[in-house]
């Protein structure tokens, strides 16, 4: 017996022995038309082949090979023997030689070439290769010429049961509602089995539960794993940990099995209402808390969790559900109290409040079994505090004349302690709401005074700010505004709305308006303003103007006749009294120009003054300027082109006695002091450095080259200086290298003897700090105000 099948269980191997013992004879006896498969040591129906062989004469025989099988897993001291090869042309004097090819052929499968027995030399699994395909051939053993075509046969692997049942996607985890009825589907596994499923029951799985009964069931076939159980309630356990079995050979004793781990989670339904943790809270708050500030948790407990435990709360009952609300925090699920309104502990000293805690989502299927909701007593208790001052009305308005006297009394303002232990009041100004300190108070009884003199016409509201202080506690403080109203007096006359200046036209007509004049008042009086205008009593019978009141509480200006004449008079002066109203009336005396001019035909007034008077018709005083201007400029043309003409006729020549050459001072020296009352020749005109040759110039180089000047000789006494200075400017404003030209010019000749030195800064070896420039006041009225320039500039950069 091979090792494997010893070591087998009795009901495994048995079935295999007696399938051995059935299947082997079928293979190694079946002869199929021209072959013959024999059993090994069958020598004499060998013969009677052959003899029947020669009998027949057949001319040619062939062979067609069924299937062979072997065991899987099968081994033993020796090669298993799957089949034997034969054919009717081997006469049996072993000239015929057998050969095997194809999968597995002289490795797993070997042959032996004059009996044609094949043997397994391994053990085989049929998991790995179900079958295997060879080809036989027989050749003669001397030339290897083959005796007949090469035949395929197909060796199968008989499958035994050696593959347990294996929970590939295993462990599992679902998930199923708490409190669902039996037979509510949980979940579904799956086991496959490596056997072959077509033959015997290798294959056939069935299931069962090992762990987890009796909450869950499994249907054997289908591996459907339901509810057991009704009414598991998550609250009391969460989870199962359920083991489920696949076993093989249909569930039969003998079969292989797999196990795999559910691990079930019931899921969470509102099944539970919240419950208060304790029936009745207490709570104590100062009277001072801020509003909206919290004095108290209550929580209402859930088993339930999620959504299912999210609850609401509310105040249902009390004596303070104006005073205080309830909210819930969206964290912890807990309600908060909070203060609604100010609490006073002397008005009222605890109150008593009902809550309500509710759940959010209720499940339907669950109302009968309740209402999801919990009542609890909440009770607060005030506390006194230290508190501020309290006026008696949180804004004050007074009023007060603006002719009031000093220290009068503009009114009061009171206020108390509202502490049971109640503290004197003492009263202060605001200092910086009342900065030119216009009013005082009285700290002890609260009385406003009045510091200083009022003028509604300069602010008509003065707000300021009243504090007061408790005596024994300084940092017990309030405050209240408090708004004054100044009131009107008439001290203010009224006056002209503006300065007027009205115009009379000579050729205006009787009762014509002159000017409409309009008066203001700074006074405010309760009913409007109304003015009364009058002329001076010595002005009453003017017979020049008179006065009209209008409608519209201004006044108009009337003439009384006409011809008025610039002439004769340009300007006429009309005292008005303007009064108000008021008690008692305030007036004043405003003066009214009234100007006489001259008028188009239309009334528009052209020219007010005397002097247009003597003009033509029609010509305006702008024309008669532009005339006068144009005179003018004639006249000054004609006055230089004489003076030009008188110069042009003297003569050029300068006499001896006239000679004024010592005056002419060279261009490029300064002053050489006394020295420049000598006498000299016009030849010093020219500048020594350039006689001999041409002078570029210092800033720039000119973009056209002209041939140097030659120098000129020395011109003798008596030489017309008119022409030859015309003859240096002509050669100056046809040379572009001459100046005038912008350049630094260095003045290097100066004067000997001079008693101020030299004037030039280029190369002084001081700077203007080291100088002093009083001295230039000395040398005469032109230095002065030059030193005066210096002296300044120096001191300021002192400064």
């Amino acid at each position: 017996m091979p090792e494997r099948l010893t070591e087998m269980h009795m009901d495994t191997w048995i079935p295999l022995i007696i399938l051995w013992i059935t299947v082997l004879p079928s293979i190694y006896m079946a002869p199929v038309n021209q072959s013959q498969v024999l059993p090994s040591g069958s020598s004499t129906g060998l013969k009677r082949l052959n003899e029947e062989q020669r009998v027949l004469h057949r001319s040619k025989r062939g062979w067609v090979w069924n299937q062979m099988f072997v065991l899987e897993e099968f081994s033993g001291p020796e090669p298993i023997l799957v089949g034997r090869l034969h054919t009717d042309l081997d006469p049996g004097s072993s000239k015929i030689k057998y050969i095997l090819s194809g999968d597995g052929a002289g490795t797993i499968f070997v042959i032996n070439d004059k009996t044609g027995d094949i043997h397994a030399m391994k053990r085989l699994d049929r998991e790995e290769k179900a079958e295997y395909t060879l080809t036989a051939q027989a050749v003669d053993r001397d030339t290897n010429q083959p005796l007949e075509p090469p035949s395929e046969f197909i060796i199968k692997v008989q499958d035994i049961n050696d593959n347990a049942p294996e929970f590939v996607e295993g462990p599992y985890h679902a998930t199923v509602p708490e409190m669902s009825v039996v037979g509510t589907f949980v979940t579904k596994v799956t086991a496959t089995d490596a056997d072959d499923p077509v033959y015997g029951n290798s294959a056939k799985l069935v299931y069962s539960i090992l762990e987890g009964q009796p909450y869950f069931s499994i249907e054997p076939h289908t591996a459907i794993i339901k509810t057991a159980l009704p009414n598991m309630d998550r609250e009391a356990k969460e989870e199962y940990f359920v083991v489920i079995q696949a076993k093989d050979m249909g569930g039969h004793m003998g079969g292989l099995s797999g196990t795999t781990t559910v691990t079930i989670t019931l899921s969470d339904v509102n099944d539970n209402p919240p419950k208060f943790a304790q029936s009745l809270y207490h709570f104590s708050v100062m009277e001072d808390v801020a509003l909206g500030e919290p004095i108290g948790r209550v929580k209402a407990n859930d088993l339930d969790i999620g959504e299912n435990a999210k609850s609401s709360y509310d105040i249902i009952e009390g004596d303070g559900m104006d005073i205080f609300e309830i909210t819930t925090d969206t964290q912890t699920q807990d309600g908060i109290i909070r203060v609604r309104k100010p609490l006073d502990f002397e008005t009222k000293k605890s109150y008593t409040l009902k809550v309500e805690a509710a759940n959010i989502h209720i499940d339907p299927r669950f109302l009968s079994g309740g209402p999801f909701k919990d009542t609890a007593t909440v009770k607060i208790v005030v506390e006194d505090a230290d508190e501020p001052p309290v006026f008696s009305s949180p804004t004050y308005l007074l009023e007060v004349h603006e002719n009031a006297a000093l220290n009068s009394v503009l009114g009061q303002v009171t206020a108390h302690d509202p502490d049971v232990s109640s503290s004197p009041i003492r009263f202060s100004i605001d200092r910086h709401t009342d900065l030119e300190r216009q009013f005082n108070i009285n700290a002890e009884d609260g009385k406003i005074t009045l510091a200083t003199p009022l003028d509604r016409e300069t602010s008509t509201w003065h707000n300021i700010t009243i504090v007061a202080t408790e005596t024994r506690n300084h940092s017990q403080v309030s405050r209240v505004p408090v708004a004054i109203k100044v009131l009107d007096v008439n001290d203010n006359a009224p006056e002209f709305a503006s300065e007027h200046e009205a115009f009379l036209c000579e050729n205006g007509k009787p009762g014509q308006v002159i000017q409409i004049v309009s008066a203001v008042d700074k006074d405010d009086p309760k009913n409007g303003h109304y003015f009364l205008y009058s002329l001076l009593p010595e002005m009453v019978n003017n017979p020049n103007f008179t006065i009209k009141k209008n409608e519209d509480n201004t006044l108009s200006i009337l003439a009384k006749h006409s011809g008025f004449s610039r002439q004769k008079q340009e300007v006429y002066l009309l005292p008005i009294v303007i009064s108000d109203s008021g008690t008692p009336p305030m007036s004043s005396t405003g003066t009214l120009t009234i100007r006489v001019c001259g008028c188009s035909s239309d009334g528009i007034v052209q020219s007010c003054n005397v002097e247009a008077y003597v003009l033509p018709i029609g010509l305006s005083m702008g024309a008669l300027i532009a005339i006068l201007a144009c005179i003018i400029l004639l006249l000054v043309i004609v006055v230089l082109f004489v003076t030009l003409r008188r110069h042009k006729n003297e003569p050029l020549i300068i006499k001896d006695d006239e000679d004024v050459r010592e005056n002419i001072i060279r261009y490029d020296d300064e002053g050489g002091g006394e020295e420049d009352t000598e006498a000299f020749d016009i030849a010093t005109l020219q500048n020594p450095d350039g006689i001999n040759g041409f002078l570029p110039r210092k800033d720039i180089k000119p973009d056209l080259q002209f041939m140097p000047r030659q120098g000129l000789a020395p011109v003798p006494n008596g030489v017309d200086v008119d022409e030859f200075i015309n003859v240096r400017l002509h050669e100056a404003d046809n040379d572009p290298t001459a100046p005038p030209y912008d350049s630094i010019q260095i003045y290097g000749y100066e004067g000997k003897g001079s008693a101020a030195g030299s004037l030039s800064s280029l190369e002084s070896s001081t700077s203007d700090s080291d100088q002093n420039f009083d001295y230039l006041s000395e040398w005469g009225p032109r230095f002065k105000r030059l030193g005066e320039l210096y002296s300044v500039g120096e001191s300021d950069k002192e400064t």
